[in-house]
């Protein structure tokens, strides 16, 4: 196993690992509780960074095998991954708490937030063949 075929991995670690860090600081600073929350933000963070994980190793695999492919991989990989998020989604969309429209912007934020992260990192690796 060739570690540096995997080295794109990294930054996105890196920027979810500082993402966390002030999301927690953010939620503490405004003093929101979300100890209502359907998901903590752990496991919300965990989930995200897991699905981005498998994202980017399909990306690496398509890029090793044909580099062409690798735009289309991962619209077609960010489009399940928004479904999967969407059933995840489901139970707070149904949820009638007091929380439940800052859990929803939670969510939805912390989406974007590591979506961005892909596109920018996918972005990075389409640029090599350059």
């Amino acid at each position: 196993m060739n570690l540096k075929n995997y080295k794109p991995l990294l930054p996105l670690l890196a920027l979810a690992g500082l993402a966390y860090v002030v999301h927690r600081v953010a939620f503490y600073v405004l003093d929101i509780d979300d100890a209502t929350f359907y998901y903590s933000i752990e496991t919300l963070y965990m989930l995200f960074l897991v699905l981005s994980i498998m994202v980017f190793l399909v990306l690496l695999k398509v890029k090793e095998r044909s580099f062409d492919n690798v735009g289309m991989s991962f619209l077609l990989s960010t489009s399940i991954k928004m479904i999967v998020c969407y059933l995840i989604l489901k139970p707070i969309l149904q949820a009638t708490t007091q929380n439940n429209a800052i859990e929803k912007k939670n969510f939805f934020m912390m989406f974007i937030l590591f979506l961005a992260i892909e596109t920018v990192l996918t972005i990075r690796i389409l640029n090599e063949k350059q």
